[in-house]
């Protein structure tokens, strides 16, 4: 056998579910540049174009159904990381939120039923987010949020897959600025563009700049330092600290456009952009009234203790990214 071939053996195996998407995307280019790696990712659609980029990148890619266990146990197979995230926006947008948490759920629960299956499995790396409805008593439920961390609580019952666990929690994508709610319009009587938000614009963003970017880079790390993270520890990934208010004053900067922050009420949200509204409204609502603690009591582990600091992309890098793609 060639050294090369011995090499390529010796390479850990990592699976990324959804390697086409932002998150799983991240993550595999991240670990593309290592190079230490092989790669598997899963898709629906292996025939797209986005996976056939990514197949003559070298990535094996394969189709898994994340409500068919036996697709996602071939996918695992033989895998010795795991990256796992399910997407909640999915189904909310044609079912609504209850029908959304079910599926989010079961899409967690198989995610970690065949992790567990998975004997060669080192690390399984779980995207999700706090459980807002509990952090706040019931008042700011959000089912996004509080899907995931269903999911959490389930694998935390299982003591062998918590052992090889880490949870992570992204921050505020920048390209949000592109989703209906966070598009700054133009008001043409006064000339400005007006963000019209349910809560104060001294409300704290956890941001994570530029998650396409980000996101593997702190997967890259969680995998480098096991002894740090692994064990139901969570990983915080954030680039920065600011405001709404100086999340819509940076754009204004970077577009040379002039901008207003409006302050509307959660029903008026709502009425604007139904069911999203009253959605995204409940999450802005529980960062405005608890800030740092609207990410609950858990320890985090953030970029600092990993090690993270110049290669990650800010919020306001980000943003100049996207404005300056809308303009090519």
């Amino acid at each position: 056998m060639s050294t090369q071939s011995k090499s390529f053996l010796q390479r850990k195996l990592v699976v990324v579910i959804g390697a086409t998407g932002g998150q799983g995307g991240s993550v595999i280019s991240r670990l593309l540049d290592d190079g230490f790696y092989h790669l598997r990712g899963t898709t629906r659609n292996p025939q797209s174009k986005s996976a056939q980029a990514l197949t003559e990148k070298g990535v094996e890619m394969v189709t898994a159904d994340l409500n068919d266990m036996d697709s996602i146990e071939v996918a695992f197979k033989d895998a010795n990381i795991i990256f796992a995230f399910t997407n909640f926006f999915e189904a909310f947008a044609t079912s609504g939120p209850e029908v959304a948490m079910q599926v989010e759920y079961t899409q967690g629960v198989n995610l970690a039923k065949a992790a567990t299956a998975t004997k060669s499995l080192d690390h399984f790396i779980c995207s999700t987010l706090p459980n807002r409805s509990a952090i706040s008593k019931g008042k700011w439920a959000v089912p996004h949020c509080d899907a995931k961390s269903h999911v959490d609580m389930f694998i935390k019952k299982n003591k062998a897959l918590l052992a090889k666990t880490t949870f992570l929690w992204a921050g505020f994508f920048a390209e949000t600025i592109h989703h209906p709610m966070f598009v700054p319009n133009l008001l043409k009587s006064s000339g400005k563009h007006v963000w019209l938000q349910p809560v104060p614009p001294t409300t704290p963003i956890f941001s994570i700049g530029d998650h396409t970017v980000n996101i593997g880079h702190f997967v890259h790390a969680i995998i480098q330092q096991p002894e740090l993270t692994l064990g139901g520890n969570y990983v915080f990934a954030t680039t920065e600290t600011t405001t709404l208010g100086e999340y819509l004053q940076c754009w204004g900067e970077i577009t040379g456009k002039k901008t207003e922050y409006v302050q509307v009420s959660f029903e008026a949200y709502d009425r604007l952009w139904l069911m999203w509204g009253l959605e995204v409204g409940k999450d802005l609502g529980c960062w405005a009234e608890f800030g740092a603690e609207s990410w609950g009591s858990e320890k985090w582990i953030g970029k600092e203790e990993l090690g993270l600091g110049s290669e990650l992309v800010g919020f306001r890098q980000a943003l100049v990214t996207l404005v300056e793609s809308e303009h090519r």
